[in-house]
Order: C-alpha cells, then structure tokens, then sequence
C-alpha cells in the first residue's frame, strides 16, 4: 500500500493517477470535507487527515509500505503565515515521526527549487544548499526547514529521498494552480499585460513520474531536481495562443512599475480576499537565476521531462475540453 499526503492537489493527484496505472494500491490522504473531484474515477483509497494531527496520520499509515509527502500550502504573498508554518513544517516534522513509527520501507518528500539558496551564483543544482533563512519569503524558508528536518530523519534511521521541482505546469489542474491560472488566461483573447522576465518550468506529468523514479532508484538521503527548462513568460503565452491559432496584443510593463506596483497588491489582495497573482515574490522569482540542472535526476533516476511546447498544447486543449472553448474565450 503506498499513501500519498496531499493528494487532491495538482502534483498529489497527477502522482496518484500516475501509481495506479502502474499498479499500486493507493491510499489519498485528504483533509476533511476536501473537494476530491480531481480524483474521481481513480480507483483509490480515500481516508480522511490532517498532517497536524498525528493520530490521523497514524491510522493512514498503517499497512503502508510507501510514503509519498505532498501536504503544504504554497503563498507568494510577504510575512508570515502561521497556519503555512504549522503545515509545512510541524505537518512534515508529525508524516516523518508517524513514517518511522509504523517502518514504512521509504519515504519520498516533495519539497520545492524555493527550498534552495537564491544567492547561488552560476548554475542551480544539488549542491546549492537549503536555506531556513531564505529572505525571498515564508514559503521558501518552511520548505527549506521541512527539507532538512527530513534530511535529520535519515540521520535517525529514515530511508527517505526529497525531490525539488521546479515551476509545475500541465493538465488534471482541477484547482487551478498560480501558473494555471496564468495560461487559463491567456487563452483570452484580450490585450494581456506582461513583464520581461524567465523561469524553468516542468511537466506535473514528468514531476509525478520523477517522485515514482526517486522512490524506486533514488538513494537515501538524497535530493533530487525534477526542473523541465528555462522559458521567458513571451514565449510561454506565445506557445498557449499557437495553440489556439490566434493571438492577441501584448502590452509590456516596465520592470521598475511592476516592482512598484507590487508594494501594494499584498494589501489589495487581502481586503479583496482574491488570490495573489502578482506580489514582489513572484516578481523576484521570473528575474532570478533559472539556469537550473537535471543532470542529477536524469543519470540517476532515469529522468526524462518532455519538451514545454508538449506540455502546454495537452494543457491547453485540457482546460478547453474541461471548461468549454466558448466559456473560455
């Protein structure tokens, strides 16, 4: 039996619909009341938890041969945010004490390319380190502290391995992720606002067959970069229209009035209760440095991420067939 924490979420449900094809008896871990719709149909077990609460965590364990940890919030937004803390952290500190109190035989934890120093010079790979200290934002430093009290837990006997992805796009995007969000809108045929900027982003298809791949050929106590390629935001929306066959104006934002302007979006945000889609963190994240490697993966684990291009013609054509073209557009 493997257990997936986090399993209603992009990444969790892609990874369950890639484990039972292959196989497995799959048990989803969901926090009470959860919409499941994303994986309806999949023949799964359903159990009910919450990764703060450790006697849930206990009864999802047992019988569990594998582990595969996906619970966490994700947040660009600045400051702190105790319920992230509690769930990224304490959650991840509650899965590894449960993992070793039922001897589960591995335990895969996905953490995140945040969790890593952004001061690295040149390019990113598993020997940058994992920095609690991040001052990029709250997210990075509770991924950076679930990543190493991970790390401490095989120092204590744990067989665990962490996989690091990085930008996560694709289709099953049920919730509609922050980078979902984004293509779903382009797909609009309006004048779009953009600014200069790149990131690396990967297929959530290759980054659910990249946690399979470290759990089966990963070494303990390794960390693993599951990163597809380098793309600048132009050329992203330029793929999503090709799609399409049409394509709309683009009007460039200069980058000292988008740093501007996102000295206050946090504060429009929470009186407007939406969810943040530009903050001076997601600023700071497509004009970092993205040369990113996945040599690592590739050589040991067999890794093999599809082309971008691939990526996101299937995720176009997903959110079509899902919402309608004509509700869309």
């Amino acid at each position: 039996m493997i257990l997936v924490t986090g399993a209603a979420g992009h990444i969790g449900n892609v990874l369950v619909r890639e484990l039972v094809n292959d196989g497995n008896d799959v048990r989803a871990l969901i926090l009470p009341g959860e919409d499941v719709s994303s994986l309806e149909g999949l023949s799964v077990e359903i159990v009910e938890g919450d990764v703060l609460d450790p006697q849930s965590l206990d009864a999802a364990m047992h019988g569990v041969d594998l582990v595969f940890h996906l619970a966490g919030i994700i947040s660009i937004m600045p400051g702190q945010d105790n319920l992230m803390r509690r769930v990224n952290v304490d959650g991840t500190r509650n899965v590894l004490a449960a993992a070793q109190k039922a001897g589960v035989s591995r335990l895969v934890y996905t953490s995140s390319i945040h969790a890593l120093s952004r001061d690295w010079l040149g390019k990113i790979d598993e020997h940058v380190p994992f920095d609690p200290d991040n001052q990029a934002g709250e997210y990075d430093r509770t991924k950076a502290q679930a990543s190493l009290a991970v790390l401490e837990a095989v120092k204590q006997g744990l067989d665990a391995v962490i996989v690091c992805p990085t930008g996560v796009v694709g289709p099953y995007d049920y919730r509609g992720s922050e980078m979902g969000d984004l293509l779903r809108s382009w797909l609009r045929l309006r004048p779009h606002l953009m600014i200069e900027g790149a990131y690396d982003f990967v297929d959530v298809r290759d980054v659910a067959r990249g946690q399979i791949l470290a759990c089966e050929h990963g070494k303990t106590g390794e960390v693993y970069i599951l990163s597809g390629g380098r793309v600048r935001l132009m050329e992203m929306k330029q793929m999503v229209q090709d799609v399409l066959g049409k394509h709309s104006m683009t009007i460039k934002i200069p980058t000292w009035l988008a740093k501007f302007a996102s000295l206050f979006t946090p504060l429009f945000y929470r009186l407007t209760r939406q969810v943040p889609k530009f903050t001076e963190y997601s600023l700071e994240t497509v004009q970092s440095n993205s040369d990113i490697s996945n040599q690592k993966a590739k050589n040991e684990l067999g890794y093999s991420p599809r082309a971008l291009v691939t990526t996101i013609g299937d995720t176009v054509r997903w959110w079509l067939a899902k919402e309608g073209k004509n509700h869309i557009l």
